[in-house]
């Protein structure tokens, strides 16, 4: 392989050996092999369950709750999506208790993805744990002796504190980790991490301030 800024040959960076299962080295954060058979398995079984929520009525509350036992076995109490949802695994999010999610909520959690307690997400909000690698020399496909191919990889945790709201259309990117009590603008992509109690906006998302108890009395006309 060739690099485009001076011509000299690049070897692909490979991946260490020995190796554990692909699944071990994908949690670890290191490169891995998406084609695996095993991951390939759990993603056809999330892939499965996520079809048959997304088809169930609105009103098939104990069928719905059934599936998403079996596709997020770590969920809390209370836990509430309107669908259609996409997860890649779905056996690798954590999600505490009161939590909501609207429409077209998409988790490709390749990476560990945890959610805390009372936390409501918008609408087509994005949680984005898997990478590429940078240079192509890495990211492209390659071949393999017995004539197979394979696809490096890796991914990065996501962790989300509890009592945060994500407005529409926010995508959060693996590596990132926001703090409680955070509100997330809409259409923001968080790619840094946000400390507890913050209001973040923008691409990428920035902190512009901090939420007090200041903040309360701006709702006080509305509850009288």
């Amino acid at each position: 392989m060739t690099d485009n800024t001076n011509n000299a040959v690049v070897p692909p960076i490979e991946p260490r050996t020995p190796r554990r299962s692909e699944r071990e080295e994908m949690l670890d954060g290191k490169l891995y092999d998406a084609g695996d058979p095993e991951l390939t398995r759990l993603r056809d079984k999330s892939a499965d369950l996520c079809s048959r929520f997304n088809t169930l009525p609105r009103n098939a509350t104990a069928e719905r709750a059934a599936v998403l036992d079996e596709l997020l076995p770590g969920h809390g109490a209370n836990l509430s999506m309107m669908g259609p949802v996409f997860f890649d695994y779905g056996c690798h999010t954590s999600i505490g208790d009161n939590v909501f999610a609207n429409f077209n909520f998409t988790v490709l959690d390749a990476g560990r993805v945890t959610i805390g307690d009372n936390v409501l997400f918008g609408p087509n909000v994005s949680l984005l744990p898997p990478m590429h690698p940078i240079r192509w020399q890495d990211r492209n496909i390659r071949p393999l002796p017995d004539g197979g191919a394979v696809e490096y990889e890796y991914a990065l945790p996501i962790t989300i504190g509890s009592n945060c709201w994500f407005g529409g259309n926010v995508t959060v990117i693996g590596g990132v980790t926001i703090g409680d009590g955070c509100v997330i603008g809409a259409g923001s992509v968080v790619v840094k991490d946000i400390p507890a109690n913050s209001v973040a906006v923008g691409n990428p998302a920035r902190v512009v301030r901090t939420i007090t108890d200041a903040d309360a009395s701006v709702y006080q006309e509305y509850a009288r």
